[in-house]
């Protein structure tokens, strides 16, 4: 037995209120109930779990009075167990750490409770409804130990493995069931390995059965492919066992088998499905619920879905009747019985078909059968007729389709076209002309009608509108659809708004998004802010800054800012200092909640006061903003809570510097030890996962932990390429190479195939095509590797059932033509096409995809030219182009010569913004729009509205000093922070600078909100203003600002102003920059990298290191409990204890 303190920690502390050293009462073994004997043997021995449970169970039953602590402490006594108050103290923060931070030991100890103690606990964690357990003087808090639990990495692996492992032989299924489906419901999906099946009983009870069936449907998204096609062996496997089929013709699939495997229907072979009888694949789809379900198929296959719809047909219901077309769900996708079919049934299944786009995959299927149906909707009646009742496959219709409709039909139909899903710009350009062509007047009503359609309304309309129109659209539920809107029009509302109504009402009733808007000018004449009417809004940064300075003045409760939604953005590092140490620790959780929205630089600020006022209890993550050698303070022993504390952060947005993010990734690496043993290394990981090294992805992962640890890298955005191979040699190590893949493995790896090279893909795109191009669509935002997009391309062209042009254009005879079917499955690999392809692509292939062609990111110069000159083929000169062939044309309007973007139609600043969305124009065609722009619109430079500046974008760069000296000052000043984005050579930039000072002052008079709202216009300030610029300021500087100071102006700052930077702006400092600078500035340009504070340097050695125990908590701060066996241990904790 040992005699360490450690021994009696738990339980002694439940007496802490008694003082008491040693005890001394007669027959001490008879006055004590027998569970609470069982306790103290357990606390002997040095089981604290066990203990707890025992006095939970005692107490569940028995009413504890103070007398029993006496008992306690008797019986232990009399085991000569002796104790002292302080070592106590010592041991319970040992302890707690250990259970929080080993939850393997917990699945150790939960293994080794008897029947009755595990009982307890499952109890205790999942049905107790008590949010509170007495004791006398002392409350435990159970509801915030069960909360505190669930968040704890690892903790949810030990339940579920003990729930799989022992829950079955101690407590009913059902009560099982609904452990493991709470534990599952708040994992990651990563849980649900395939080998899950081994542990699942297969005599369960048939409610039991039946709800784990339902818990593993819920959670069929986040299951990979192999691990659904094992859970739909194991449920079709205990089916089979329990149905009263017998031979290979009789099916097991009764209409009930079919509504308990759910959306796990899509797993069963086409011969199962084949076998299913009339009878019962009737009654399935006459249930009630079915249609719901079968709404939820979403990876339903073609092949798949046509042996289901050729069952339901043999059935008792009629395939064309609206009743069950109705029911098929998303197996409407794929109706192939159009022969014969009349328009009413085809809008119906048009219309039906609406719940298409959900489908994983088979788009241009999808896409195909519209337009088959749309024809035959259409066949004895025009589109104006029909255009109400053929859902979203108008999408589909042609510019020229559109351009034929009437005003009164597209007026008719808007309830329809006002939330159709899908619609290119281009379209909706021409439909919004068409509906208030019939209006007339803009106003709310109609306006209000335009859902969707609402971004194809011009600058200049939304602008001539009233304003009292306006504002009642801010407030309508139409207004959830101006975030859709250009920035250009989003200031013409905005403009409008603020110009013709009182400054005070006008800026507090924009909300939410659209507050961004607002100008910082704006936002100054406005004196009557409260932190109340900001909770709703977003904010700018510069936004922030001016709000808090001027709400802090009058606001004495930091709460009342800091919950005060986005205002935390403009907290300063002297607001921080200010806070009292009780208050800052007391209001620190307003920080750590909001932390996506905080800068580098106020992180920084949070640490170091974290740092002076509670060091000892700081939370482990802001060591990693302070100087490297802060990270020495972690001892080997709080590794695990540093893991964990730092994979709940992005360090990529908050370490920028990449010598100090490899110095925290070493310490990392040191606490792992250069290897991850097993899967709970993976959950206290978290996010640190995107940022092993590639060595150790390569070596250092067990084949234990490799299928949790691939579940994790999916979802890692930016991997570097070393990281990438180590990937990709990991992955052919365990899973061989791709052409011995099975369709399962494929889906799984889909994310990862962009690593392989063309040829080992081309198995992959033979073998399975659909799994690959449904990958593809799936990489939004992401440019694929060429390689990749080479494989996409290959599979969709084997397949095309491609025929040759009967009259080709001269040079293209022979040549392999895209087909529209072609152009829309490949999406981005439509970067693999020659030039001399896509120039003889047939004009109705380029019609129907010019939108989709414009958005591709890949394509060359020469390919842009060559879909230009089909542009020229189809629409005739650019002169003759509208503002719909112009914005659909996307980057093809790159390959414009300056002559041609003078012939263009650009009187509309919205044709111009859609051409100034292009980042790649060169410095003559830009010059080319402007100076087309204010030709055709009749405007000067000194003409220009606040939402023409916006619209013209980098164009503006363009301008010359004249130009922009003209532009009105009252304009300008509201769209400050739209031109301080953008990235203009520096002599444009100092005459920008020269106008923001007219709106704010002098320089030497500007604030943190001036800086930050002037973005890279304060990189036009001269040496000499540079220079008397208070040191202060510099972190307020936006990092584009920095990065665009010329190399001589930016040498001129002092080492004073340099270390000021903060963390972010050091970061953005450029190589040719540094390059200029004296050794005292690199001193304190390295001082800010790192994340230093002057004082701290002078008035402490580099080596000191804290005394660093996060186990130890601060007052009013949370202990991060993640053993929910802190049921007890929490009576430690005096913010739990009432």
């Amino acid at each position: 037995m040992s005699q360490e303190p450690r021994t009696y920690a738990l339980l002694l502390f439940l007496f802490l209120s008694y003082g008491v050293a040693s005890l001394r009462v007669p027959n001490s073994r008879q006055d004590l109930h027998p569970l609470l004997q069982k306790m103290a043997e357990e606390i002997i021995d040095g089981n604290y779990l066990m203990a707890l449970l025992d006095l939970i169970q005692f107490q569940s039953s028995h009413m504890w009075t103070s007398d029993l602590s006496h008992r306690v402490l008797a019986y232990l006594n009399s085991r000569n167990v002796a104790f002292t108050i302080p070592s106590l103290q010592a041991v319970m923060e040992t302890h707690l750490e250990q259970l929080l931070y080993q939850p393997q030991k917990l699945l150790q100890d939960l293994r080794e409770a008897d029947a009755q103690q595990f009982r307890t606990a499952m109890k205790c964690l999942w049905e107790d409804k008590r949010d509170h357990m007495n004791l006398e003087d002392i409350v435990i808090d159970l509801r915030e130990i069960r909360k505190q639990a669930l968040q704890s990495p690892g903790v949810n692996r030990s339940l579920f493995l003990i729930t799989l492992e022992r829950c079955f032989q101690v407590l009913n299924s059902l009560e099982c069931v609904e452990i493991l489906g709470k534990v599952l419901r708040g994992s990651t999906g990563s849980f649900l390995q395939p080998d899950i099946t081994d542990r699942l009983p297969q005599d369960l009870h048939e409610d039991a059965f039946k709800n784990l069936s339902a818990v593993f449907k819920d959670l069929y998204d986040q299951t990979s492919a192999h691990s659904q096609q094992a859970l739909y062996s194991w449920m079709a496997g205990v089916l089979q066992a329990s149905s009263n089929a017998t031979g290979d013709s009789v099916s097991w699939v009764s209409a009930e088998n079919l509504w308990i495997l759910g959306r796990y229907m899509v797993h069963l072979s086409l011969e199962e499905i084949m076998k299913i009888s009339p009878v019962e694949i009737g009654l399935f789809i006459s249930y009630d619920n079915a249609t719901k379900q079968l709404d939820t198929v979403y990876d339903i296959t073609p092949e798949l879905a046509q042996a289901f719809l050729e069952r339901i047909g043999s059935s008792n219901f009629d395939m064309r009747n609206i009743s069950t077309i109705h029911r098929l769900g998303l197996l409407v996708c794929f109706y192939s019985d159009l022969e014969l079919l009349d328009a009413t049934m085809a809008q119906v299944l048009l219309h039906q078909m609406i719940k298409c786009s959900h489908l994983r995959g088979f788009q241009a299927d999808v896409q195909k059968l519209k337009a088959d149906l749309l024809d035959i909707a259409t066949e004895n009646q025009t589109l104006n007729e029909t255009l109400g009742s053929l859902s979203d496959a108008i999408v589909g219709l042609t510019h020229s389709q559109l351009e034929s409709l009437s005003p009164e039909a597209v007026h008719d139909a808007i309830s329809t076209l006002n939330q159709v899903p899908g619609w290119a710009k281009s379209q909706v350009i021409i439909l919004s002309a068409k509906y208030l062509a019939h209006e007339k007047v803009l106003s709310f009503h109609n306006v209000s009608q335009m859902g969707v359609l609402l971004p194809g309304v011009s600058t200049q309309a939304f602008y001539s509108m009233e304003r009292r129109d306006l504002a009642q659209v801010l407030r309508s539920a139409v207004s959830l659809h101006v975030s859709d809107l250009s920035p250009a029009q989003q200031q013409g509302v905005l403009s409008k708004i603020i110009e013709a109504g009182d400054t005070t009402s006008s800026v507090m009733e924009i909300q939410g998004a659209f507050f961004k808007e607002v100008s910082l000018f704006d936002l100054r004449r406005e004196p009557g802010f409260n932190a109340t009417v900001l909770k709703e809004k977003e904010l700018r940064r510069s936004q922030a800054l001016f709000l808090y300075e001027l709400l802090s003045k009058t606001t004495r409760r930091p709460e009342e800012l800091l919950s005060a939604g986005q205002l935390v953005k403009g907290m300063t590092c002297s607001h921080i200092d200010a806070l009292s140490a009780d208050s800052f620790l007391a209001h620190f959780q307003y920080f750590e909640n909001n932390l996506s929205l905080l800068s580098p630089y106020q992180v920084n600020c949070l640490a170091w006061k974290y740092w002076e006022v509670s060091r000892s209890f700081m939370q482990p993550f802001l060591l990693a903003v302070l100087p490297a050698h802060y990270l020495a303070s972690v001892p080997a022993s709080q590794c695990v809570p540093f893991l964990i504390s730092l994979g709940k952060i992005q360090l990529d947005s908050l370490v920028l510097d990449p010598h100090k993010k490899s110095v925290v990734l070493g310490k990392v690496q040191q606490c792992l030890n250069n290897s991850i043993a097993d899967e709970y290394t993976i959950d206290i990981m978290g996010n640190l996962l995107c940022h092993l090294p590639a060595a150790v992805i390569h070596h250092g992962v067990s084949p234990k932990a490799w299928a949790t640890a691939l579940h994790g890298l999916r979802h890692c955005a930016d991997l570097s390429p070393e990281q990438k191979a180590a990937v990709r040699l990991r992955l052919l190590e365990q899973h061989g190479l791709p052409q011995n893949w099975t369709a399962e493995m494929t889906k799984d790896l889909g994310p990862f195939l962009v690593l392989f090279s063309g040829d080992e893909l081309s198995s992959v795109a033979t073998k399975f095509p659909d799994i690959l191009q449904q990958t593809a669509s799936e990489m939004a935002g992401v440019l694929p590797p060429k390689d990749f997009l080479w494989a996409v391309f290959v599979s969709v062209r084997d397949r095309s059932a491609r025929s040759p042009s009967i009259a080709p254009s001269p040079g293209c005879r022979g040549v392999e033509i895209p087909s529209s079917d072609d152009v829309f499955r490949l999406g981005e690999a439509n970067a693999c096409w020659a030039p001399q392809h896509l120039l003889c692509m047939e004009e109705d292939t380029f019609i129907r995809n010019v939108d989709l062609l414009g958005a591709v990111r890949g394509f060359s110069p020469p390919q842009l030219m060559a879909l230009k000159e089909k542009a020229v083929q189809v629409w005739n000169m650019p002169s003759y182009w509208r503002e719909h062939h112009i914005v659909s044309l996307g980057r093809i309007a790159l390959a414009l010569s300056e002559s041609e973007l003078e012939q263009l139609d650009l009187s509309s600043i919205d044709t111009v913004a859609s051409l100034s969305q292009q980042s790649e124009w060169t410095s003559g065609q830009a010059k080319s729009i402007l100076q087309g722009f204010l030709e055709d619109s009749g405007y000067r430079v000194q003409d220009l509205k606040s939402f023409h500046l916006v619209g013209l974008g980098a164009i503006l760069c363009d301008m010359n000093i004249t130009e922009i000296s003209h532009i009105k000052i009252s304009e300008f000043r509201v769209v400050v922070a739209r031109i301080g984005n953008l990235l203009c050579s520096t002599h444009v930039l100092a005459e920008f600078k020269r106008k923001a000072e007219v709106v704010f002052g002098d320089p030497t008079e500007w604030s943190g909100s001036v800086l930050q709202e002037l973005g890279t216009i304060a990189a036009g300030l001269t040496k000499e203003e540079l220079r008397v610029l208070d040191k202060d300021l510099m972190p307020y500087f936006q990092p584009s600002a920095i990065r665009c100071l010329p190399d001589e102006i930016f040498k001129e700052l002092s080492a004073d102003q340099i270390a000021a930077l903060g963390p972010q702006n050091a970061a953005a400092v450029s190589a040719t920059q540094r390059s200029q600078l004296s050794v005292p500035q690199l001193q304190s340009l390295q001082w800010a990298l790192d994340g230093a504070k002057m004082r701290f340097w002078l008035d402490e050695a580099p080596s000191a290191s804290p005394t660093w125990t996060p186990s130890s908590h601060s007052p009013g701060a949370s202990i991060p409990l993640g053993l929910w066996p802190g049921c007890l241990l929490l009576v430690l904790v005096p913010q739990l204890m009432r």
